[in-house]
């Protein structure tokens, strides 16, 4: 029977015939725990398989990314534990001046084309960036998957979307994958995958499949992969130090359903609060006042974003009395974007740089915003109290840096 992408990835892990609509065990390649989570995998692990060891060290990984460095003793404590866990089950800490696991596992060739992988992270789709399939999921699942190596999994339905036309000089992936998400809405793929295909798809690099990846959640999805170009491809190759092979979808697969969004006169989105599907073009709120600016996330903190913003902002000075932060996503980020001057830029124009984490996507880190506050972030989520008790509009590094130097909602037309 001819196979859809994620369909194809399952059923190379899987004994059992795959279809949508099936549960099937799935083999896991990596298996992994963030530090928000993470502490409870341990001890659901320790309570049901008392003695036991984890299936295979080498595939297990935990990643700390939500509160780093620790900022309250609950945080420590959970951290703390599950570098005892990990010490005595000889498995890999990436300690929290790593990064956002779902970048380092690509970055560090954890996960590569075709592969499996969960964790405690709802966004740990973000795989699907170089045609892998990642899955986030509970602390006792996780804690089986640990002493199993595998997971029970009902194949979902697979929605094709096709992107007509290229992707406008002013716009990014992230005005690209915030249009999706606009016309999808939060509901628009619940439950299913998503493909995307199309002329701006295949000249997405790596960062820009990765936010559009990130999304998945945003949309209702269990996961967006992209089939991989061969600069994945080597990407990968280069991070995993061996060869590896992209997966692709059958000609004649069938899918639950087939979407155009034509992005030929697409201009700079942004979402509005409360949700990430409430978009509209950045030049219907210029009228917006800016208190604050959040630069950073598993959807636009990698080096390509930041850098581009401290090109943006080099020689200028964000608008007085304004809080703009950038949170690299990784330390490897984090190192070029100070080799190459960057981040020195960055800090003579006013901004706040942190170390790398996910920032203010997670409760008490850098860019959590106060009462009433209102903010532009990069982030994707704006319900209220994610980033905080503000509001935050959810638009591009480019549209972000704008609004910082303006002090309100801006294109970055207006300040190049």
């Amino acid at each position: 029977m001819p196979k859809t992408l994620i369909e194809k990835i399952i059923q190379s892990h899987t004994d059992e015939e795959v279809a949508p609509g099936r549960i099937v065990w799935l083999n896991i390649d990596v298996r992994s725990a963030r530090d928000f989570g993470g502490a409870n995998v341990v001890k659901a692990f320790n309570q049901h398989y008392p003695g036991d060891r984890v299936n295979d060290p080498k595939k297990t990984v935990f990643t700390f990314d939500c509160n780093v460095p620790a900022n309250t003793i609950a945080y420590a404590s959970n951290q703390h534990l599950c570098r005892k866990f990990a010490r005595s089950h000889e498995i890999r800490v990436y300690d929290c001046n790593a990064g956002i696991g779902s970048h380092v596992a690509i970055e560090n060739g954890l996960a590569v084309p075709g592969s499996t992988m969960v964790g405690t992270d709802s966004h740990l789709n973000i795989l699907g960036a170089i045609g892998a399939f990642g899955q986030g999921m509970g602390d006792q699942d996780i804690a089986f998957v640990f002493k199993a190596g595998k997971t029970w999994f009902e194949v979902p339905e697979t929605m094709k979307i096709n992107i007509e036309g290229k992707l406008p000089k002013d716009c990014t992936a992230k005005d690209l994958t915030l249009k999706a998400c606009g016309t999808l809405t939060s509901k628009g793929a619940l439950g299913m995958a998503m493909e995307f295909y199309g002329e701006a798809i295949d000249a997405l690099d790596l960062p820009g499949r990765i936010t559009l990846a990130s999304m998945a959640t945003e949309m209702g999805a269990i996961a967006t992969i992209i089939p991989p170009s061969k600069e994945i491809l080597k990407h990968c190759e280069k991070a995993a130090g061996k060869k590896v092979e992209g997966v692709y979808a059958d000609k004649d697969a069938k899918y639950v359903k087939e979407l155009t969004i034509d992005i030929a006169n697409l201009k700079p989105q942004i979402a509005k609060p409360p949700k990430p599907d409430n978009v509209v073009e950045v030049e219907s709120l210029k009228d917006v006042q800016v208190d604050s600016v959040f630069i950073g996330s598993c959807t636009n903190g990698t080096y390509e974003d930041i850098s581009k913003v401290a090109k943006m902002v080099k020689g200028r000075k964000i608008k007085e009395g304004l809080l703009a932060s950038v949170v690299p996503a990784t330390m490897a980020g984090y190192k070029r974007l100070l080799k190459e001057g960057h981040i020195s830029s960055l800090v003579e124009a006013g901004f706040l740089v942190s170390n790398p984490g996910c920032g203010g996507c997670a409760s008490g880190q850098i860019g959590m915003t106060g009462k009433d506050e209102v903010q532009v972030s990069t982030s994707n989520r704006n319900f209220a109290g994610k980033q905080g008790d503000g509001f935050s509009y959810l638009a591009s590094p480019e549209t972000a840096a704008a609004s910082a130097v303006l002090g309100r909602i801006a294109t970055a037309k207006e300040v190049l």
